[in-house]
């Protein structure tokens, strides 16, 4: 039966992570709790999010409702609207007054930094704009439910906790197209709008070419909510490492073990079975993780994506895509596409599998670090991070054989074909979409290419594709083969300079381009009619390569 009232969303309220962690022994009861401080101990800080005043609906997404069994009217009820823009005055029955941050420890492509934290030592670093406010019980399943754009907490580092209408709407939109993709993902559930306050930012100019922003904007404030089954990161059970390791407080070891046990409940219950000994579950999460995040890491390489920043406290630790931050999506191919300016190579689109070893080797140094003296688990562990490449490039197999429709990897196939997309100024999504439709000569494709193509390449094409058929599986039809590379080659990306409009018409008050991006998005891989074809499935103009914010952005939001 579907929640309709406010009061029946109430009594879902279930907080195992406020029940099972430790709350910071220096937090005040009631959650006030805004300015930048030294968080020394304990998993969690209760704070209170600073509403947006005078909150405007602008989206929801009816997936996900549907999902949580929700009314899609909920998304306009009073309270609803209230509590989901930062009013948690409106908290009722068993739902509790105040959200929650948490810390994170941060490492960047496996070094580990305490400089970005305002103290000097990692003691007040943590997700300087987003907040949990609740969690519970929906069809059997159990969600937390995160503000981003709620106003300052402990770990703001001095800046304003807020979040401006374009990242808004960018996450709102990525974060239910990756799911609809089939890429694991935070979701979206709501987005509010306050024209009444504003926040000011760095971004582009009109028409710049800068690669950092060149000028403040100011922004109308929102609140997006994302939900997922736990928020925890690799860069949370980091933090409670680093503080075992060096004996930061009493209660250091305690807090690093009731982390991983609360990761486990949250995130691999279901795949971990509470009569092993601990020993053995701290092996098998190890293991479990490593499958999810080379899986995650080759569907974002499948679907085009790149994350952008991927540090540790960016990498979820139940193995699912969060923090659309500088995130983009590759078009004219470039196996080093990068569209954070901030981000450097080692984070770029094809470097993502080298990039989440580095992560998961924080991990592992996190477990090893919990199994202290138990020699013969910690060498379990450190197999698991030895065999990490082999599980990568195993992944990476496997996806690009379903991406080419063949039975089997064929590693000089891929090279070559990836090697063409270069030397031919192809786009990404578009090739292999048209690669679905199983051609036998370079014609079909010719539309896929920023550049005419050489008579030479023109005749490397025909030959690839003559050896990539004698690949195809005996005895399959083609046009099984076909429809199998449709389920996994999307008909409709994403395109910065697309969505740019979206969120600029939102700020103005019109939301009909961001709804028809999200109703586009919830079905990427149906082809899709003929007017949308020719507004989505076209080639990056001209005018659109180096332009700032739409090219290349920085992390501003």
């Amino acid at each position: 039966m579907s929640t309709a009232t406010f009061a029946e969303f109430a009594e879902r309220a279930d907080y195992s992570l406020l029940e099972a962690l430790t709350a910071d022994p220096e937090a005040t009861a009631d959650g006030d709790d805004h300015r930048p401080r030294q968080v020394l101990s304990g998993h969690y800080v209760p704070v209170t999010p600073t509403p947006i005043p005078e909150p405007l609906y602008l989206a929801h997404s009816r997936s996900l409702f549907s999902e949580l069994g929700l009314s899609d009217d909920l998304a306009q009820d009073d309270q609803f609207c209230r509590m989901f823009s930062g009013d948690l005055g409106v908290a009722t029955g068993p739902m509790r007054p105040w959200g929650w941050a948490t810390g994170y420890a941060l490492s960047i492509y496996g070094t580990e930094y305490t400089q970005q934290c305002p103290f000097g030592n990692g003691n007040g670093y943590g997700d300087g704009r987003a907040m949990s406010v609740f969690e519970g019980l929906f069809e059997g399943r159990r969600w937390e439910m995160q503000l981003k754009g709620g106003g300052p907490t402990p770990y703001c580092r001095g800046a304003d906790g807020r979040a401006v209408l374009r990242s808004s709407v960018r996450e709102f939109l990525a974060q239910e197209f990756m799911h609809a993709l089939g890429v694991p993902t935070s979701r979206s559930l709501t987005l509010y709008v306050s024209h009444a306050e504003t926040v000011r930012r760095p971004w582009y100019s009109e028409n710049s070419r800068s690669m950092d922003p060149d000028v403040m904007v100011d922004n109308p404030a929102a609140i997006s909510t994302r939900v997922a089954p736990s928020f925890l990161r690799v860069g949370q059970l980091e933090l409670f490492a680093r503080r075992a390791r060096s004996e930061a407080h009493p209660r250091a070891h305690q807090e690093l073990h009731q982390i991983v046990v609360h990761l486990i409940e949250r995130n691999y219950r279901q795949e971990i079975d509470p009569g092993l000994s601990f020993s053995d579950q701290v092996v098998l999460l190890a293991r479990l993780f490593r499958d999810r995040l080379t899986a995650l890491v080759a569907n974002w390489i499948r679907v085009g994506y790149c994350q952008g920043n991927f540090n540790s406290d960016n990498c979820a630790a139940g193995g699912f895509t969060l923090d659309y931050g500088p995130f983009g999506f590759c078009e004219l191919f470039d196996p080093r596409f990068q569209p954070w300016t901030g981000g450097g190579a080692h984070f770029c689109f094809f470097n993502q599998p080298v990039a989440a070893q580095a992560n998961y080797r924080m991990f592992w140094k996190s477990l090893r670090t919990l199994m202290e003296g138990k020699a013969e688990v910690q060498a379990q562990l450190d197999q698991l991070l030895e065999d990490f490449p082999a599980a990568m490039q195993e992944a990476m197999q496997r996806m690009w054989s379903s991406k080419l429709g063949l039975p089997s990897a064929n590693d000089a196939l891929v090279q070559e074909l990836l090697q063409l997309l270069v030397e031919s100024s192809a786009d990404y999504s578009m090739v292999f979409r048209r690669l679905s439709d199983l051609p036998e000569q370079i014609g079909p494709l010719q539309d896929c290419f920023y550049l005419p193509l050489s008579a030479p390449l023109e005749c490397q094409w025909n030959d690839w594709l003559l050896r990539w058929r004698a690949q195809w599986p005996s005895g399959v039809a083609p046009a099984l083969i076909s429809a199998g590379m449709r389920r996994v080659n999307p008909a409709i990306t994403w395109r910065e300079w697309l969505i740019a409009p979206a969120y600029q018409q939102a700020g103005e008050g019109d939301t009909s381009l961001m709804a028809e991006l999200q109703q586009l998005f919830s079905t990427p891989y149906d082809t899709p009619s003929a007017d949308l074809v020719a507004r989505y499935d076209r080639l990056k103009p001209r005018e659109f390569f180096s332009a700032g914010g739409v090219s290349h952005y920085s992390c501003s939001s």
